[in-house]
């Protein structure tokens, strides 16, 4: 028998290779590359959303119209970011003041949440109390608010009469969350704050939910100094800062006056551009809502915004027009259009002279009364370690401190504990995947074929969906035996059908199988592999991954799809005249995706082997740093169920769960 199987997968082999090998797809199928597959499906129904978003701009008019929609958007963007924790007390420390030219500096350090701590400073001029604050977030700059822009425009905001407020966002300057034995940043900055999204997508939260909140807890402490007036807040910051500018001037009525630079464009001129950026800037849903850049300005109209901006930005310069257009007569409709307005520098990304002496000016006005040109002059800045304000460099370094990752495991923890059990309809609910019975029947077509000895390879294309093209290759043999096999792989089929592959050695022994590439893998795949940044942590095609998160869409919850259009396609091939339930192997990434399939449908399979899945999505969240996990994530899923309660809804005699993974790829326990 050994010797017969070795023969027949021998001879599978140089059938393959008179197939032309395991490739199904052609180089191009209406101009579109197979690695391109899924940003042009993915950019369709982003464009098709984008229109929506537009008739339904178009029809606001009234007044009622109005507050309506700024009431919506405001309320998804709450229920996107999973809503925000109590205020606990802020346990606020100066730890130093210091008098300089014209304005003096303490540094503080608070908590924003307990034992999470933040460092700031606090600038304040010289004059007599009270005068305006303005909150400065800080954009992506690698020692936070020691960079020079950030203190150049809290020292001129100083000098002109308001004190400034600006802190550390969380992984950069004093507060990297991940540490080594020596006290130093494992990594930090957008490819940090990526990936803390990845474990905070599971939770329904956001990176933003984290950044967000600690702005608001920076406005609690500056709106509650003697010195300031509380009711003339304002908030300005640049790139990441202008993110955070954005979200807080939205979200945070206390926001008298604000000025986000270098970030607002349009979402459809991102995608089509640069693309999106990291898990801060990617609101779950948030295009198939229609939550645009512009509604941060129009969620708060008619309250004064300036829209900063620089000509030669990477953030595009054309879409950030269309917003303030937008914008613009949001705020005329409410007889206010004086109150939004643009400042626009010839240069590139950054928080420049031009638009730093605008921001100030713009605040004066709105905060003052004082509308006169601002000149900024010479400013001079502080070193890095003159800005410090922990003794050591970092906040994780202060007894007791907790990171972000400690907040998140709290909160799975917690629920965990509010489950009450598996339900197929909260997981239809989360995740999206449609009925087998609602799935439309599949476009099939063959792509070619070859003849071997005892079996027959067969190319299909299989298109479960308009833009969607599955490479499958079904195995034939002469004389079936058992049940047909319906083989996914994490690497491709290709991982499974060489020359020593396990799907040989099933059409040795009689089985019918179809191998398929689910989307976004094998020869759809448009991966690129990286042992750092955003791509190691997220995954190589994570510009797609947050496009499909931005539509409401997750790549899980569209392969398990997949899984099921052609499990029902593979149960009726071949001429059998009544379709039986097909075995189900899943190998590796495709674990997750396969295990939704099988607890959703499990009368549609004979039997399901799932071997190296991750054994849990909480293993995610209490294990950083973990890689490449975006992928099989579903936005807020652990609040109703984890990938075990899956494994305990498939009838035990049918389901084969072999070697399970944690979030590093060690071997978990069921």
């Amino acid at each position: 028998m050994i010797r017969t199987s070795l023969v027949v997968v021998l001879l599978f082999v140089t059938v393959l290779k008179a197939a032309d090998g395991l490739t199904v797809l052609p180089a191009k199928t209406g101009g579109v590359a197979p690695k391109e597959m899924m940003h042009a499906y993915l950019m369709r129904l982003a464009g098709e959303a984008f229109d929506r978003r537009t008739a339904a701009y178009e029809k606001l008019k009234t007044p009622e119209q109005l507050a309506a929609r700024q009431k919506a958007m405001r309320a998804f963007f709450v229920e996107a970011l999973g809503g925000f924790p109590d205020r606990t007390p802020l346990n606020a420390k100066v730890v130093a003041k210091e008098k300089r030219d014209g304005y003096r500096i303490e540094k503080v350090i608070f908590e924003s949440r307990p034992r999470h701590f933040v460092t700031a400073v606090l600038y304040l001029p010289d004059a007599k109390p009270p005068f305006p604050g303005v909150l400065v977030p800080c954009g992506h700059s690698h020692n936070g608010k020691a960079a020079g822009a950030y203190q150049s425009i809290s020292i001129l905001l100083a000098r002109n009469g308001m004190a400034a407020f600006c802190y550390d966002p969380i992984d950069q300057g004093e507060r990297f969350q991940l540490l080594d034995d020596a006290g130093k940043p494992v990594v930090g900055g957008t490819t940090a704050h990526s990936l803390l999204g990845v474990g905070s997508t599971l939770l329904g939260v956001n990176t933003a939910t984290f950044r967000i909140w600690d702005g608001m807890r920076a406005i609690d402490y500056l709106a509650g100094r003697p010195e300031v007036d509380a009711k003339q807040i304002g908030c300005t910051g640049n790139s990441g800062g202008g993110t955070l500018t954005s979200y807080l001037m939205a979200l945070d009525e206390r926001i008298v006056c604000a000025a986000p630079s270098c970030y607002l464009t349009s979402l459809r001129r991102l995608v089509e551009t640069i693309g999106p950026q990291d898990a801060e800037q990617n609101i779950h849903a948030q295009i198939a809502r229609g939550m645009d850049h512009a509604d941060y300005a129009m969620i708060r109209a008619p309250r004064p915004t300036l829209i900063c901006c620089a000509t030669r930005d990477f953030f595009d310069i054309g879409g950030t027009w269309d917003t303030f257009r937008q914008a613009k007569r949001f705020y005329g409709r409410l007889g206010f259009a004086e109150r939004v307005d643009l400042a626009e520098t010839d240069a590139k990304h950054g928080f420049g002279t031009p638009l730093r002496e605008a921001t100030v000016r713009w605040m004066r006005r709105w905060l003052m009364g004082i509308d006169e040109p601002v000149t900024e002059g010479e400013i001079a800045v502080s070193s890095d370690a003159e800005m410090q304000c922990t003794p050591r460099g970092q906040v994780m370094l202060l007894e007791g401190a907790r990171s972000t990752y400690d907040v998140n495991i709290a909160l799975a923890r917690e629920l965990a504990g509010k489950r009450t059990g598996f339900s197929r309809a909260a997981v239809r609910r989360i995740t999206g995947i449609r009925r087998l019975a609602d799935l439309p029947e599949p476009e099939v077509r063959t792509a070619g074929e070859a003849d071997g000895e005892g079996h027959r390879v067969v190319k299909l294309v299989i298109e479960p969906e308009e833009g969607i093209r599955l490479p499958t290759l079904a195995f034939v043999p002469a004389r079936r035996r058992g049940s047909a096999v319906l083989y996914v792989h994490g690497e491709g089929k290709q991982a499974a059908v060489g020359s020593d592959g396990p799907v040989g050695k099933l059409v040795a022994d009689g089985r019918l199988v179809l191998a398929v590439d689910l989307r976004g893998m094998g020869e759809t795949s448009a991966s690129a592999s990286r042992k750092r940044g955003i791509a190691h942590y997220v995954g190589g095609d994570w510009k797609d991954l947050y496009l499909a998160y931005l539509l409401g869409r997750s790549y899980l919850s569209m392969r398990a799809e997949d899984i099921l259009v052609c499990a029902r396609f593979l149960a009726g091939y071949g001429g059998s005249d009544k379709p039986q339930p097909v075995a189900l192997v899943s190998m590796g990434r495709t674990g997750p995706a396969a295990l939704h399939a099988a607890a959703l449908e499990p009368d549609a399979f004979a039997s399901i082997a799932i071997e190296g899945s991750l054994a849990s999505w909480s293993s995610i969240v209490g294990n950083p740093p973990a890689a490449g996990h975006f992928e099989n994530v579903v936005h807020g899923a652990l609040r109703s169920y984890d990938l075990p309660d899956l494994v305990g809804a498939i009838p035990r005699k049918r389901l084969q769960w072999k070697a399970p993974v944690d979030a590093l790829g060690r071997p978990a326990g069921r």
